[in-house]
Protein backbone atom coordinates (compact mmCIF):
# COMPACT_ATOMS: atom_id res chain seq x y z
CA UNK A 1 0.00 0.00 0.00
CA UNK A 2 1.41 3.25 -0.96
CA UNK A 3 0.46 6.48 1.18
CA UNK A 4 -0.05 9.74 -1.27
CA UNK A 5 1.58 13.13 -0.27
CA UNK A 6 -1.02 15.63 0.14
CA UNK A 7 -1.41 18.36 -2.53
CA UNK A 8 -2.67 21.52 -3.04
CA UNK A 9 -6.24 22.71 -4.35
CA UNK A 10 -3.50 23.74 -7.53
CA UNK A 11 -2.33 20.23 -7.81
CA UNK A 12 1.16 20.71 -6.73
CA UNK A 13 2.70 18.62 -3.69
CA UNK A 14 2.12 20.10 -0.52
CA UNK A 15 5.38 20.45 1.66
CA UNK A 16 5.69 18.17 4.86
CA UNK A 17 6.10 20.97 7.70
CA UNK A 18 8.80 20.24 10.48
CA UNK A 19 8.05 20.36 14.16
CA UNK A 20 8.79 23.40 14.73
CA UNK A 21 6.30 24.63 11.93
CA UNK A 22 3.96 22.31 13.29
CA UNK A 23 4.55 23.39 17.00
CA UNK A 24 4.58 27.55 16.05
CA UNK A 25 0.89 27.18 14.48
CA UNK A 26 -0.65 25.21 17.46
CA UNK A 27 -2.79 26.57 19.70
CA UNK A 28 -0.23 26.20 22.68
CA UNK A 29 2.41 28.26 20.80
CA UNK A 30 -0.47 31.11 20.02
CA UNK A 31 -1.52 31.09 23.51
CA UNK A 32 1.79 31.12 24.66
CA UNK A 33 2.71 34.06 22.60
CA UNK A 34 0.01 35.62 23.63
CA UNK A 35 0.09 35.15 27.45
CA UNK A 36 2.52 37.91 28.90
CA UNK A 37 2.41 36.11 32.21
CA UNK A 38 4.03 33.01 30.61
CA UNK A 39 6.20 34.60 28.63
CA UNK A 40 7.78 36.24 31.57
CA UNK A 41 7.58 33.52 33.61
CA UNK A 42 9.39 31.16 31.41
CA UNK A 43 12.12 34.22 30.51
CA UNK A 44 12.91 34.19 34.10
CA UNK A 45 12.89 30.38 34.54
CA UNK A 46 15.43 29.80 31.87
CA UNK A 47 17.95 32.54 33.31
CA UNK A 48 17.57 30.59 36.73
CA UNK A 49 18.02 27.10 34.97
CA UNK A 50 21.30 28.40 32.73
CA UNK A 51 22.89 30.43 35.53
CA UNK A 52 22.12 27.12 37.85
CA UNK A 53 23.25 24.44 34.49
CA UNK A 54 26.57 26.45 34.37
CA UNK A 55 27.54 28.03 37.70
CA UNK A 56 30.74 27.59 37.05
CA UNK A 57 30.66 30.07 34.62
CA UNK A 58 28.91 33.17 36.64
CA UNK A 59 30.16 31.96 40.36
CA UNK A 60 33.23 33.65 42.00
CA UNK A 61 34.01 30.54 43.08
CA UNK A 62 33.40 26.98 44.24
CA UNK A 63 31.16 26.79 47.11
CA UNK A 64 31.56 22.95 47.67
CA UNK A 65 35.63 23.34 47.52
CA UNK A 66 36.98 24.23 50.79
CA UNK A 67 40.82 25.05 49.46
CA UNK A 68 39.00 28.04 47.88
CA UNK A 69 37.08 29.58 51.14
CA UNK A 70 38.89 32.15 53.16
CA UNK A 71 37.55 32.73 56.44
CA UNK A 72 38.91 35.69 56.72
CA UNK A 73 36.12 36.87 54.45
CA UNK A 74 33.42 35.63 56.40
CA UNK A 75 30.14 37.75 56.60
CA UNK A 76 31.03 40.40 54.38
CA UNK A 77 28.19 42.30 53.76
CA UNK A 78 26.55 42.40 50.11
CA UNK A 79 29.19 44.89 47.64
CA UNK A 80 27.03 47.91 47.72
CA UNK A 81 27.38 48.09 51.37
CA UNK A 82 29.61 49.28 53.67
CA UNK A 83 32.37 46.51 54.20
CA UNK A 84 31.27 44.63 51.23
CA UNK A 85 33.98 43.75 48.79
CA UNK A 86 34.28 42.55 45.02
CA UNK A 87 33.30 39.92 43.82
CA UNK A 88 31.64 38.95 46.56
CA UNK A 89 28.31 40.59 45.00
CA UNK A 90 25.96 39.28 47.61
CA UNK A 91 28.13 39.25 50.19
CA UNK A 92 29.43 35.70 52.03
CA UNK A 93 28.56 33.75 54.48
CA UNK A 94 30.24 32.43 57.65
CA UNK A 95 32.51 30.11 56.21
CA UNK A 96 33.59 32.18 53.50
CA UNK A 97 31.51 30.96 50.62
CA UNK A 98 30.50 33.71 48.05
CA UNK A 99 26.59 34.33 48.39
CA UNK A 100 26.28 34.29 44.97
CA UNK A 101 28.22 31.28 44.57
CA UNK A 102 26.08 29.18 46.63
CA UNK A 103 22.62 30.37 45.14
CA UNK A 104 23.44 29.46 42.05
CA UNK A 105 24.93 26.41 43.06
CA UNK A 106 22.21 25.24 45.23
CA UNK A 107 19.49 26.00 42.64
CA UNK A 108 21.17 23.65 40.31
CA UNK A 109 20.86 20.93 43.08
CA UNK A 110 17.20 22.25 44.00
CA UNK A 111 16.27 22.12 40.44
CA UNK A 112 18.24 18.42 39.62
CA UNK A 113 16.39 16.81 42.97
CA UNK A 114 12.89 17.99 41.79
CA UNK A 115 12.81 17.25 38.20
CA UNK A 116 14.32 13.86 39.46
CA UNK A 117 11.81 13.27 41.75
CA UNK A 118 8.80 14.25 39.54
CA UNK A 119 10.37 11.97 36.91
CA UNK A 120 10.44 9.22 39.31
CA UNK A 121 6.91 9.91 40.88
CA UNK A 122 5.63 9.88 37.50
CA UNK A 123 7.07 6.49 36.54
CA UNK A 124 5.62 5.02 39.62
CA UNK A 125 2.11 6.91 39.28
CA UNK A 126 1.71 5.95 35.54
CA UNK A 127 2.69 2.69 36.16
CA UNK A 128 0.18 1.95 38.78
CA UNK A 129 -2.47 3.74 37.20
CA UNK A 130 -2.44 2.15 34.03
CA UNK A 131 -2.25 -1.38 35.36
CA UNK A 132 -5.14 -0.35 37.77
CA UNK A 133 -7.19 1.16 35.01
CA UNK A 134 -6.16 -1.98 32.59
CA UNK A 135 -7.03 -5.22 34.59
CA UNK A 136 -9.37 -3.56 37.25
CA UNK A 137 -10.54 -6.36 39.85
CA UNK A 138 -8.30 -7.08 42.92
CA UNK A 139 -5.07 -5.28 41.23
CA UNK A 140 -7.06 -2.66 40.78
CA UNK A 141 -8.17 -2.81 44.79
CA UNK A 142 -5.00 -3.02 45.90
CA UNK A 143 -2.57 -0.47 44.57
CA UNK A 144 -5.93 2.63 44.88
CA UNK A 145 -6.25 1.39 48.71
CA UNK A 146 -2.63 1.49 49.19
CA UNK A 147 -3.05 4.73 47.53
CA UNK A 148 -5.45 5.61 49.45
CA UNK A 149 -3.51 5.10 52.90
CA UNK A 150 -0.22 7.24 51.56
CA UNK A 151 -3.00 10.15 51.22
CA UNK A 152 -3.98 9.89 53.88
CA UNK A 153 -0.39 10.99 55.32
CA UNK A 154 1.10 14.40 55.08
CA UNK A 155 3.05 14.45 52.50
CA UNK A 156 5.47 16.31 54.52
CA UNK A 157 5.53 13.48 56.53
CA UNK A 158 5.70 10.84 54.03
CA UNK A 159 9.11 12.20 53.27
CA UNK A 160 11.03 12.90 56.59
CA UNK A 161 9.87 9.15 57.30
CA UNK A 162 11.03 7.65 54.04
CA UNK A 163 14.24 10.10 54.26
CA UNK A 164 15.07 9.17 57.97
CA UNK A 165 14.65 5.40 57.62
CA UNK A 166 16.55 4.78 54.06
CA UNK A 167 19.47 6.59 55.81
CA UNK A 168 19.92 4.43 58.44
CA UNK A 169 19.62 1.76 56.45
CA UNK A 170 22.57 3.18 54.28
CA UNK A 171 26.22 2.88 55.98
CA UNK A 172 27.27 6.17 57.40
CA UNK A 173 29.72 6.96 54.86
CA UNK A 174 27.69 6.63 52.36
CA UNK A 175 24.68 8.90 53.77
CA UNK A 176 26.33 12.21 53.36
CA UNK A 177 27.22 10.76 49.28
CA UNK A 178 23.80 9.37 48.83
CA UNK A 179 21.95 12.58 50.30
CA UNK A 180 20.47 13.69 47.01
CA UNK A 181 19.09 10.19 45.87
CA UNK A 182 17.23 9.96 49.07
CA UNK A 183 15.96 12.55 48.87
CA UNK A 184 14.53 11.86 45.48
CA UNK A 185 13.20 8.75 46.54
CA UNK A 186 10.92 10.45 49.20
CA UNK A 187 9.76 12.92 47.43
CA UNK A 188 8.99 10.93 45.29
CA UNK A 189 7.07 7.99 47.07
CA UNK A 190 4.85 10.81 48.66
CA UNK A 191 3.63 12.20 45.11
CA UNK A 192 2.49 9.39 42.83
CA UNK A 193 -0.26 8.89 43.75
CA UNK A 194 -2.07 11.79 41.72
CA UNK A 195 -0.99 10.94 38.67
CA UNK A 196 -2.05 7.27 39.66
CA UNK A 197 -5.51 8.13 39.90
CA UNK A 198 -5.09 10.80 36.91
CA UNK A 199 -3.69 7.49 34.91
CA UNK A 200 -6.37 5.38 36.33
CA UNK A 201 -9.27 7.28 35.57
CA UNK A 202 -8.23 8.09 32.07
CA UNK A 203 -7.35 4.32 31.31
CA UNK A 204 -10.71 2.95 32.41
CA UNK A 205 -12.11 5.38 29.60
CA UNK A 206 -9.90 4.54 27.46
CA UNK A 207 -10.21 0.92 27.98
CA UNK A 208 -13.76 0.68 26.99
CA UNK A 209 -13.27 1.86 23.39
CA UNK A 210 -13.17 0.26 19.98
CA UNK A 211 -9.10 0.48 19.31
CA UNK A 212 -8.92 -1.15 22.37
CA UNK A 213 -11.37 -3.85 22.06
CA UNK A 214 -10.20 -4.74 19.16
CA UNK A 215 -6.55 -4.52 19.84
CA UNK A 216 -7.53 -7.22 22.75
CA UNK A 217 -9.56 -9.80 20.14
CA UNK A 218 -6.65 -9.20 17.51
CA UNK A 219 -4.19 -11.03 21.25
CA UNK A 220 -2.40 -7.97 21.19
CA UNK A 221 -0.39 -8.45 24.52
CA UNK A 222 -1.44 -6.48 27.25
CA UNK A 223 1.61 -4.20 27.74
CA UNK A 224 1.73 -3.04 24.13
CA UNK A 225 -1.65 -1.72 24.13
CA UNK A 226 -0.52 -0.34 27.32
CA UNK A 227 2.21 1.59 25.73
CA UNK A 228 1.52 2.13 22.14
CA UNK A 229 -2.33 2.77 22.63
CA UNK A 230 -3.56 3.99 25.74
CA UNK A 231 -0.58 5.39 27.90
CA UNK A 232 -0.34 8.18 24.50
CA UNK A 233 -3.61 9.47 25.61
CA UNK A 234 -3.54 9.90 29.42
CA UNK A 235 0.05 12.59 29.15
CA UNK A 236 -2.33 15.61 28.82
CA UNK A 237 -3.57 15.79 32.23
CA UNK A 238 -0.24 14.24 33.95
CA UNK A 239 2.13 16.80 32.25
CA UNK A 240 0.27 19.46 33.18
CA UNK A 241 0.24 17.54 37.29
CA UNK A 242 3.77 17.16 36.70
CA UNK A 243 4.38 21.04 35.84
CA UNK A 244 2.63 22.55 38.87
CA UNK A 245 3.93 19.04 41.17
CA UNK A 246 7.26 20.31 40.40
CA UNK A 247 7.35 23.47 42.29
CA UNK A 248 6.08 21.33 45.27
CA UNK A 249 8.97 19.11 44.89
CA UNK A 250 11.41 21.95 45.38
CA UNK A 251 9.68 22.81 48.50
CA UNK A 252 9.96 19.65 49.54
CA UNK A 253 13.52 19.12 49.56
CA UNK A 254 13.93 22.30 50.90
CA UNK A 255 11.56 22.20 53.73
CA UNK A 256 13.54 18.51 53.99
CA UNK A 257 16.88 20.29 54.17
CA UNK A 258 15.86 23.19 56.13
CA UNK A 259 14.55 20.62 59.05
CA UNK A 260 18.40 19.36 58.75
CA UNK A 261 17.35 16.05 57.16
CA UNK A 262 18.61 16.95 53.21
CA UNK A 263 21.18 17.82 51.49
CA UNK A 264 24.60 18.36 54.25
CA UNK A 265 25.93 21.76 54.58
CA UNK A 266 29.16 20.72 52.36
CA UNK A 267 26.57 20.22 49.40
CA UNK A 268 23.94 23.15 50.36
CA UNK A 269 20.85 23.51 48.24
CA UNK A 270 18.57 26.52 48.53
CA UNK A 271 16.81 24.72 51.84
CA UNK A 272 20.73 24.61 53.54
CA UNK A 273 21.38 27.43 52.84
CA UNK A 274 18.10 28.77 54.22
CA UNK A 275 18.75 26.63 57.33
CA UNK A 276 22.17 28.15 58.22
CA UNK A 277 21.05 31.56 57.34
CA UNK A 278 18.25 31.57 59.56
CA UNK A 279 20.86 30.92 62.94
CA UNK A 280 21.97 34.60 61.85
CA UNK A 281 18.96 36.36 60.70
CA UNK A 282 19.36 38.24 63.90
CA UNK A 283 22.86 39.24 64.44
CA UNK A 284 22.75 41.16 61.54
CA UNK A 285 24.10 39.36 58.56
CA UNK A 286 20.71 39.32 57.25
CA UNK A 287 21.81 38.86 53.20
CA UNK A 288 22.68 35.03 54.15
CA UNK A 289 18.80 34.46 54.82
CA UNK A 290 17.73 36.46 52.51
CA UNK A 291 18.69 36.04 49.20
CA UNK A 292 18.32 32.36 49.37
CA UNK A 293 15.06 32.48 50.28
CA UNK A 294 13.98 35.17 47.47
CA UNK A 295 15.54 32.61 44.83
CA UNK A 296 13.75 29.72 46.18
CA UNK A 297 10.10 31.87 45.96
CA UNK A 298 11.14 33.38 42.71
CA UNK A 299 11.62 29.47 41.43
CA UNK A 300 8.80 28.20 42.79
CA UNK A 301 6.34 31.21 41.53
CA UNK A 302 7.67 31.36 37.76
CA UNK A 303 7.16 26.96 37.92
CA UNK A 304 3.83 27.53 39.08
CA UNK A 305 3.08 30.20 36.65
CA UNK A 306 3.56 28.27 33.93
CA UNK A 307 1.95 25.57 35.48
CA UNK A 308 -1.03 27.49 35.93
CA UNK A 309 -0.80 28.53 32.05
CA UNK A 310 -0.69 25.08 30.92
CA UNK A 311 -3.54 23.33 32.81
CA UNK A 312 -5.66 26.60 31.27
CA UNK A 313 -5.16 25.86 27.78
CA UNK A 314 -4.82 22.00 27.87
CA UNK A 315 -8.06 22.13 29.58
CA UNK A 316 -10.41 22.64 27.05
CA UNK A 317 -13.41 23.25 29.90
CA UNK A 318 -11.48 26.55 31.01
CA UNK A 319 -11.16 27.53 27.34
Amino acid sequence: MTIETPKSQTGAIAPRRTMLQRMRNSDVWWSFTHSKTAMVAAAILAVLIVTAAFAPLFAAQNPYDAAQLDMWKAELPPVWQEGGEWPYLLGTDTQGRDMLSAILYGTRISIVIGLSSVALSLLIGMTAGLVAGFFGGFVDNVLMRFGDITLSIPTILIAILVSTVVRQLLPADLREIGASAVLVLAIALSAWVQYARTVRAQTIVERSKEYVQAAKLLKVPARRVLAHHILPNTLTPVLVAATLNFGMAILTEATLSFLGIGMPPGQPSLGTLIRIGNQYLFSGSWWIVLFPVIQLCLLVVVVNLLGDWLRDVLNPKLR
